[in-house]
């Protein structure tokens, strides 16, 4: 399995919008749960959204609420972020991750997923 997320990379404006995407190849149809979380420079790798692979399931950090939306193309095997009036403190380095089990809830952890993409930057100027 791999993650491969990208749309990051260059320079947005405060106020601006960037859509993110993660392109999942290899056992994508054993996924349960796709998540987006971000880490700042200094800082830990923090949640940022989640949406189950086969159902309407979403969830949002609290920072992110009513700005960002994940959704998802299954046919593509590609879950995107799109981010809207975007804020400097969104600065940072966006990953996808991938959830392959069905227990639990929420899946807000960075243990609750089995797979993660290499990163893309997302850097929000003033």
């Amino acid at each position: 399995v791999q993650l491969q997320a990208s749309g990051g990379g260059g320079l947005v404006q405060a106020g601006g919008s960037l859509r993110l995407s993660c392109v999942a190849s290899g056992r994508a149809s054993s996924f349960y749960h796709m998540g987006w979380f971000r880490q700042a420079p200094g800082k830990e790798r923090m949640f940022v959204a989640r949406a189950s692979w086969s159902g309407g399931t979403t969830g949002y950090a609290d920072a992110v609420k009513g700005r960002f939306t994940i959704s998802k193309d299954n046919a593509k095997n590609t879950v995107y972020l799109q981010m809207n009036s975007l804020k400097t403190e969104d600065t940072a380095v966006y990953y996808c991750a991938a959830r392959t089990g069905r227990t639990g809830s929420h899946y807000r952890g960075i243990g609750d997923y089995d797979y993660w993409g290499q990163g893309t930057q997302v850097t929000v100027s003033s």
